[in-house]
């Protein structure tokens, strides 16, 4: 990673042209080697970009940055106040709380928090367009295929609906009915859901991992 602070002018040449005029400005050049122009505002947004691959050409007092399209990024400096290099190393990558593998390894778990009586037969199901998250029975024995996201919209209703209509192709689980859970299920995709027979259900993180006493609300 390189981080230089310096006073400088920015004109982007390509599908279209843009230009910053001359003012202090942070010039970002990462591993990957990606080239991005930050103000003091605009939280984490920089101001002009150039997305790798690219090559970047530093000349006295002018960078080029040139990626394979031939689009151009010409940095003109003025002066350079700071201009520091580190190794970064490779990243672990973010650890995030609550996402679907987590929600999945959960609802497996409890998933009598999804419908009454319901228990799980298996993680991942294999279909031929991909795994279903969790195959369950219900109190009466039928087959319910469960959808689990983060934040359910209408892909992910999509993508059950396919699910259902693969696993029904099975006599020994057909008529199968699809449960989509989330930790919040968009209005567009609670109609579409509706529309397709598939229930929804919004998921209480905290409550799964007994944090809280929040509630489950089943539509």
């Amino acid at each position: 990673m390189r981080l230089v602070i310096a006073t400088c002018s920015v004109d982007y040449q390509g599908r279209l042209t843009a230009h910053l005029p001359m003012a202090t400005r942070l010039l970002m050049v990462k591993a990957d080697g990606s080239v991005s122009i930050h103000g003091d505002d605009r939280a984490y947004k920089p101001l002009n970009w150039m997305s790798p691959p690219c090559r970047l050409h530093e000349e006295e007092g002018r960078w080029v940055v040139v990626n394979q399209r031939g689009e151009t990024l010409t940095i003109t400096i003025e002066a350079v106040l700071s201009d520091q290099s580190a190794d970064l190393g490779v990243d672990p990558g973010l650890s995030k709380d609550g996402v679907e593998a987590h929600l999945q390894e959960l609802l497996a778990a409890r998933p009598d928090v999804l419908a009454e009586g319901l228990r799980l037969v298996t993680r991942e199901f294999p279909t031929d367009i991909g795994p279903v998250d969790l195959l369950c029975r219900d109190a009466n024995g039928a087959a319910v295929a469960v959808e689990i996201k983060r934040r359910g919209d209408i892909d992910g209703v999509e993508q059950l609906a396919r699910y259902l209509e693969r696993l029904d192709l099975d006599g020994r689980l057909r008529p199968v009915r699809g449960i989509l859970a989330a930790q919040q299920v968009k209005p567009q995709a609670r109609v579409l859901a509706a529309a397709r027979g598939i229930t929804w259900v919004e998921v209480d993180y905290d409550r799964l991992r007994g944090e809280s006493l929040g509630d489950l609300t089943l539509f």
